[in-house]
Parts: structure tokens; C-alpha cells; sequence
């Protein structure tokens, strides 16, 4: 239960060996950074004085024994902590990236944000503020050495420490808001950079450059100013450090001074003093500059821990290969920018190997339906059954291997033709490559798509750019429409498979459709020109979101055709 409560907090527990090794390493570090320190009053007040040249000698031997293994732990910390790094990513980053993937109620900028959030945190975990937290206890220590040599010293040290901590603290309070909103400005630019990258080819053709980017450099510009009104201020506070240490340094020679001549301390425990007061600050300086990491860091936890806890974590039971039976109960789409609903209370039901035709007017709501059944998009209500299962009762990674969908806003990803058609399947743990191969093929052959493929200059192994950059429309929607035909699915649902084919392309299509219900597939299909509907059992017209009529393809025909003959006012009593 706590693992799928509390993820990122059972990460950190797993990540507590090389953790807590870093730490005990940093104890003895701390320790031997004194090394200096004690050599120094070695020197002065006993070499110097005497003229030991052996005792220099052995101090010296000790001395670089010390600074060696100093050394060697150091170089073991920083590997614990690699390793710390790379364990935290074996458990979470798939995690994270699957959230991102599958909740659909996350936004764009919410999903950017989520990776960029994860790789903060990690960051912080297995870096400088990973260090600075384990040093920081260390302070204390020098401060009690600096009170061994004289309490004037400890009492110095302690107040150049506070000193140097509360500026720190003023720093964060008066830096954090403004690198929060500098972050968040930063990522929204970035995101829309990136969507208008992806549709470079569309912007030049509608000749819109200048344009979006004069409003992409007021995003940027929005963000810059942010980052600098936070720079400015973090400038001044870091100006202000950087002198309270040289000053606390400087003051700290001098005191020693002080006391040597008052012969309190000794001249070696006036460098000493120095010395100490350094690796006394040195700890806060850590934290210091890696304050924001640590500050980033908390908020990535608190973020990503609220949108882990959010994902159903829950394993799911694998149901059978469902027969292709849909029934949808009082389905209701919203959406972002329109107070009426694209869909309302819509149910209706398809028995298996049946054919649905949908259709309506442009912005009736037909590819809304589809991804609906396909699969959950934001902010819909209303269940879906495929053979009386709710469709949230799936894992939704094994119910789209029988469902093969053809969205009407179709894409390609970065990868080959093949990896495309076959959905990257060749990835999954345990997958053959020569029944990916020989899968992939028969849907391409399915689409009309196999020649096609062979004509290029890898054939199923070229590669294709984000959206299919390197292919006609017409290319990319057969190799979309051979994704959707891959792994023989149960169900089809296909949004306008035919917008991009010539005649000879149709003819293919319906024959494929033809034979996917040969076959007892369940299949819904939304289109405007009516040769692919031509064999459908039932049609679903829908109007403003709603269903207008439902039921045989001639039945449904001969009312539309009445009710286009029929004048105006008979049909505004009739609705």
C-alpha cells in the first residue's frame, strides 16, 4: 500500500544505502578536512620552535596520508551518489514518463513540467545539494575546535556563521516567488516553441513567422524579466555573502593576532583560526549555491508526490480478449474554450461485428465521439463499456492492443516506418522481432500501404521525422491507417481513413474493412464520403453534440432525405 501511496517517498527509502554510505563518508571528510588546521599547529608550535626535522618529518608523512584518504573518499562519495542517481531513475523515471503518457487530464505544460520537475529532483538527490546537506552538520564541529583553541574564536565563528545563514535565508525569501514565476514563464515559452516548431512548414506557408515570433520573444522577454528582477536581487545578497566571508576571514586573522599578543593562544592557532573559520563557512557557502536546487527540489517532491499518488497505481486485473461489444451511458465531453459540452448525454450500444457510420455536419462532434471510445479524453463523464467492462477498468496499454484507431488528426513519432506501423512494439520486454516484422507487413498490405513502403529508400526501415516530416499527407495517413489495422484488432475505429486516398485507395480500404468484419471485428467509422459507409449496418448521426438519429443505414438515409424535403418550419416542429 505505501508504494503506491507514497512512490517517491518509497524511492527515497530504497536510495537510503547509498545515501546513508554518502553521509558516513562525509563524516570522516569533515574530520579530515582538520588535517590542515592541526599541521599548521604542528609547524609553528612545535617544528619551528625546536627544530624537529624529524617531527616534521613524520607530521608531514601523516599529514599526506590524511589528504590522501581524504581524497579516496571523496572520490567514493561522488560515486555513491552516481549510483544513487542511477538507482532513483531505474525506479522512477518509467513511472513518471507512464503518468505523463497516460493521464489525460494533464496538460501540455503539465507534462513538460513533470520530466523537467523528476530530473530536478534527481538532480538534487545525487548532486552539490546532496553534499551541502551532508556537510552542513559539520559547522558545529569547527566552531567546537575554534573554542578548544580560545572562546573568543568559538564565539566569533559562531556569529560569522549565523551571519552568514541569515543571509542565505533573506536571499531565499526575497529570490523564491520570483524564480517560481520565472520557471513557470519559461516552461509555458518553451512549450509553445515547441508546438510551433513541430508546424514550421504551416507557418511559413501562411506566412505567420513575423508574427509569432514577435509573440514568442514577449513570452521570452516576460520570463527573461523575471529571471533577471530574480538575478538582481540573488546578486545582491550573493555580493553581500562573498563580503561577509572575506571580512569574517579577514577579522578572524585579526583577532587571532589579538589574542597571541595578549599570549592567549599560540602564533600557529592564529592561521589555525583562519583556517577553521573557513571550513566552518565553507558548509554554508555549499548550501548557499545549492539553494535553489534544494528549494527546486522540494517543490518537484510535493509536485510529482501529488501527481504519482493521483495515477491509479492500482494493477489491473487482465480481462479476457474482449468479442467487441460497445455501450456507451450518458457520455458528456467538455471542452476547454465552449460553456455547451461537444458532447451530451450520448448512449447508444453496437453489437460485436457490427458496422456503425457516423456522421454529421463538421464540428457536430464526431471525432470527439471516436477518441472518446478510443480512448478517455479531458474532462469527460459517462462510462464506456466494451463488453460490459468499463473501459477504466482496463490497463490501458492492453486494451489498445485490440483496439486499432485512426485519429482524424493523425501522427507519426520519431522512428521508422516499421516501428510506426507496429506501434514500437519491438521494445516491450520479450517481443520477436520476426513476429513485430511479419505483423507490421500484413497491415501495411492491409492499408494498401506495402508497395508504398517499398518504394522508399530504406523501405520499412526509414526513418521519419515528428508528424511524418519526409512523407506526403497521403503517405503519412497510410501508414497511420496500417498502425491501426496492426495486430489484427477487435475493434476498429477510424476517423475519416479516407480524406487523403484517390479512388484506387478507397476501393482498398473498403475491401480491408470488408475483411476485418469477415473476420467478426467491431468497427466505427467517421466520414463524409459515402463509399466507405456503403456497408454499414447502422448510421449515428449526430448534431450539436447530440445524437439526431440511430439505426439502419436505409432507415436512417430515408428520414434525412425526408427531412431535407420537408420546409423549414415542419422541420423546426418535427425537432
Amino acid at each position: 500500500m505505501a508504494s503506491r501511496s507514497h512512490p517517491m517517498r518509497v524511492a527515497i527509502v530504497n536510495c537510503l544505502p547509498h545515501l546513508g554510505w554518502s553521509a558516513a563518508f562525509s563524516a570522516f571528510i569533515n574530520l579530515l578536512y582538520l588535517t590542515p588546521t592541526l599541521y599548521m599547529l604542528q609547524v609553528y608550535d612545535r617544528v619551528i620552535p625546536t627544530g624537529g626535522g624529524s617531527t616534521l618529518l613524520l607530521i608531514s608523512l601523516v599529514g599526506f596520508v590524511s589528504l590522501v584518504t581524504l581524497a579516496a573518499l571523496e572520490w567514493l562519495r561522488s560515486r555513491l551518489l552516481v549510483r544513487c542517481g542511477a538507482r532513483l531513475d531505474r525506479q522512477m523515471a518509467k513511472q513518471v514518463l507512464a503518468t505523463v503518457l497516460q493521464r489525460s487530464d494533464l496538460t501540455r505544460l503539465q507534462r513538460l513540467q513533470a520530466t523537467r520537475q523528476y530530473d530536478a529532483f534527481r538532480t538534487a538527490v545525487a548532486g552539490p545539494g546532496a553534499l551541502a546537506i551532508f556537510d552542513a552538520p559539520w559547522t558545529p564541529i569547527y566552531i567546537l575546535a575554534a573554542f578548544l583553541l580560545n572562546p573568543w574564536l568559538g564565539v566569533f565563528c559562531t556569529f560569522a556563521s549565523l551571519s552568514l545563514l541569515v543571509l542565505a535565508w533573506l536571499n531565499e525569501r526575497g529570490t523564491h516567488k520570483l524564480v517560481t514565476a520565472a520557471t513557470e514563464a519559461a516552461g509555458r515559452a518553451y512549450a509553445w516553441q515547441d508546438q510551433a516548431s513541430s508546424y514550421s512548414g504551416e507557418i511559413r506557408a501562411l506566412g505567420m513567422c513575423e508574427a509569432l515570433v514577435e509573440k514568442q520573444s514577449r513570452e521570452r522577454g516576460r520570463a527573461t524579466d523575471l529571471q533577471a528582477t530574480a538575478s538582481f536581487r540573488a546578486g545582491m545578497y550573493s555580493a553581500a555573502l562573498k563580503l561577509g566571508r572575506l571580512v569574517f576571514q579577514s577579522a578572524a586573522l585579526g583577532i587571532g593576532a589579538y589574542l597571541a599578543i595578549q599570549h592567549a593562544i599560540s602564533p600557529g592557532a592564529v592561521i589555525a583560526a583562519s583556517l577553521l573559520l573557513t571550513r566552518a563557512l565553507s558548509p554554508i557557502e555549499q548550501i548557499v549555491g545549492a539553494w535553489k536546487g534544494i528549494s527546486n527540489a522540494k517543490d518537484a517532491y510535493k509536485m510529482l508526490s501529488v501527481l504519482l499518488t493521483d495515477a491509479d497505481a492500482q494493477p489491473k486485473t487482465a480481462l479476457p480478449t474482449p468479442r467487441g461489444h460497445i455501450a456507451l451511458e450518458n457520455v458528456c465531453v467538455a471542452a476547454p474554450l465552449r460553456e455547451a459540452p461537444v458532447l451530451a448525454n450520448i448512449s447508444f450500444q453496437v453489437e460485436a461485428g457490427q458496422m456503425i457510420g457516423v456522421i454529421g455536419a463538421s464540428g457536430a462532434g464526431k471525432s470527439t465521439l471516436l477518441r472518446a471510445i478510443a480512448g478517455p479524453p479531458e474532462k469527460r463523464s459517462g462510462l464506456v463499456r466494451i463488453d460490459g467492462a468499463d473501459v477504466a477498468t482496463w490497463d490501458s496499454d492492453r486494451l489498445a492492443r485490440y483496439i486499432g484507431y485512426l485519429p482524424q488528426d493523425f501522427v507519426l513519432f520519431p522512428g521508422t516506418i516499421k516501428e510506426n506501423i507496429s506501434r514500437f512494439s519491438g521494445y516491450l520486454p520479450g517481443a520477436v522481432a520476426e513476429f513485430v516484422d511479419s505483423h507490421a507487413i500484413a497491415a501495411a498490405k492491409a492499408a494498401a500501404a506495402h508497395d508504398l513502403i517499398l518504394s522508399l529508400p530504406r523501405g520499412y526501415d526509414t526513418p521519419v521525422g515528428l508528424g511524418g516530416i519526409g512523407l506526403s499527407a497521403g503517405q503519412t495517413q497510410k501508414i497511420a491507417l496500417a498502425r491501426a489495422f496492426f495486430g489484427k484488432p477487435k475493434i476498429l475505429i477510424l476517423d475519416e481513413p479516407n480524406a487523403y486516398l484517390d479512388s484506387d485507395g478507397e476501393a482498398q480500404l473498403v475491401a480491408s474493412i470488408a475483411a476485418f468484419r469477415r473476420d467478426g471485428a467491431t468497427i466505427l467509422v467517421a466520414a463524409h464520403r459515402g463509399a466507405v459507409l456503403a456497408a454499414a449496418d447502422k448510421l449515428l448521426l449526430l448534431s450539436g453534440g447530440r445524437i439526431a438519429r440511430f439505426g439502419g443505414l436505409a432507415d436512417v438515409l430515408a428520414d434525412m432525405r425526408q427531412q431535407a424535403s420537408e420546409p423549414a418550419p415542419l422541420q423546426r416542429a418535427r425537432a
